[in-house]
């Protein structure tokens, strides 16, 4: 017993001394082992046909570190504990897992119950028919003397027809239902329930062949013509909407459920533990698919710490935005002068005055709300603005009165006739706020460098020169 124990320890440590040769560690990351195949995955899905910054292998070393590191703090800030991770994560997981569950057989017998059913609730309630008809519209505010002249008028129809007058011809000529009209009066089949009661009373008392008397509608005045009936259509003629039906309403997934819930009963186990058995031998024999799921694993988790850490952080930190232009004011220089202020369009030539003291004083940030609360409060606009930090070509009105182009042309508003600007001219950035997109960029670059380099202090990292070598090469 003893020796057989053994043997199965030395053939076990055998074939992953094997595997480890073939597929060996590349790097260590916070002592979590990085094999060759996992390296070669991320770089050449990074670096494939089409990708515009392509990096060459020790390159792409560098990224895929930080890359690892960020996951590693992720980690140990236990956001892969989360139930917000953990349902995100299992439900991307499910996706590529849960429909190796069935089949087309599967599939197909879903189409085969579907319409089985419906075939049942159609013929027991009498089947289906189809009709043609004409029609006089009648609307519902008709008066009496309309309503007598189009009964007088499908009266004479019905008795052309009860002397031999062709249906299709009379459709054709008469009927108010242009698209049935063009058909000879043919509509489509039709079950109960589809139409109006009226109509629907008269055709499904029909025999094939029969042409009624009047029915009158909400719709009008209507002569029908039973044209055939019979059961539900033969699956064959509608097995590709049925599967049309199944797509569009995600009932895959209803299939894949009951699948689950039949396999999981027979083997005393869950759906979600035969989902991850699954998964796992999966993953075993798809190397591919393995680093797909942890990529978005890996995914998910820089994402959002990425987000407290720099993301979120930078656009949130107002404070430190201040400082950080103040500290790079020069990287923010303008080669010309812009325009921060407003450009804009009353009435009343009063108001030209009255928006200038309205926003006076006020943070720029705030002249919007201002503006609004105290001119455009109901539903009479005195004012249109234009608010922002203006260059010159950006607007014709500011070109025109801030910049002195002569040239600059100016699009009159009908019903806001008198023009005018408030606000200054400046050679340079006053505030961050005034170049507040590229403040925010780069304050995110500077706090991603120092995270990283914080990172790269905290946890240990080793490169096996000699396997880096050999990254697609083998």
């Amino acid at each position: 017993m003893k020796k057989m124990l053994f043997a199965a320890l030395l053939m076990a440590a055998s074939v992953a001394n094997a595997q480890t040769k073939q597929d060996p560690v590349i790097m260590t990351v916070n002592g979590q082992p990085v094999l060759r195949s996992e390296f070669e995955y991320s770089f050449n899905k990074n670096n494939a046909e089409g990708v515009i910054d392509k990096k060459n292998v020790e390159e792409y070393v560098d990224l895929f570190i930080n890359y690892k590191l960020k996951v590693e703090a992720a980690k140990d800030a236990n956001l892969d504990t989360l139930s917000s991770f953990k349902d995100e994560f299992a439900s991307y997981r499910d996706q590529q897992v849960r429909p190796t569950f069935i089949n087309d057989a599967d599939v197909e017998e879903e189409a085969q119950r579907i319409y089985a059913d419906t075939k049942h609730r159609i013929d027991s309630m009498g089947g289906m028919v189809k009709p043609a008809h004409i029609l006089l519209m009648l609307g519902q505010k008709a008066t009496e003397e309309q309503q007598k002249a189009a009964k007088t008028r499908i009266d004479s129809i019905a008795k052309a027809l009860k002397g031999g007058a062709d249906f299709a011809e009379l459709a054709r000529r008469l009927s108010d239902d242009k698209p049935s009209a063009i058909q000879g009066g043919e509509l489509p089949w039709f079950t109960k329930g589809q139409t109006l009661p009226e109509f629907e009373k008269t055709a499904f008392a029909m025999t094939v062949g029969q042409v009624s008397e009047p029915v009158l509608t909400p719709a009008g005045y209507h002569i029908i013509k039973l044209l055939d009936k019979g059961s539900f259509f033969p699956y064959d003629s509608v097995r590709t909407d049925i599967m049309q039906f199944i797509n569009q309403r995600n009932l895959r997934e209803s299939i894949i459920d009951k699948k689950l819930e039949k396999m999981a009963e027979a083997e005393g186990t869950t759906p979600q533990a035969l989902v991850e058995k699954k998964m796992n031998e999966m993953t075993a024999k798809d190397q591919d698919l393995k680093y797909l799921i942890q990529e978005y694993h890996d995914g998910l988790l820089l994402y959002e710490i990425s987000n407290q850490k720099v993301w979120g952080r930078a656009a949130k930190d107002e404070a430190g935005l201040a400082a950080f232009f103040s500290k790079n004011k020069k990287k923010y220089a303008w080669d010309e002068p812009r325009f921060k202020g407003m450009a804009y369009h009353v009435k009343d030539k009063a108001d030209v005055k009255a928006v200038k003291n309205a926003v006076k004083g006020l943070p720029f940030d705030k002249w919007a709300e201002k503006l609004r609360t105290t001119f455009n409060n109901d539903s009479v606009l005195r004012i249109r603005v234009e608010k922002g930090i203006f260059k010159p070509g950006d607007n014709g009105l500011v070109d025109r009165e801030i910049f002195k182009k002569a040239d600059a042309t100016v699009k009159k508003l009908e019903k806001f006739p008198i023009d005018a600007v408030y606000g200054k001219k400046l050679k340079k950035p006053e505030e961050y706020q005034d170049v507040r997109g590229l403040v925010v960029a780069d304050y995110q670059e500077a706090l991603e460098k120092e995270w990283v380099a914080e990172l790269r202090r905290k946890y240990a990292v080793t490169v096996d020169e000699k396997v880096l070598q050999t990254v697609n090469k083998h």
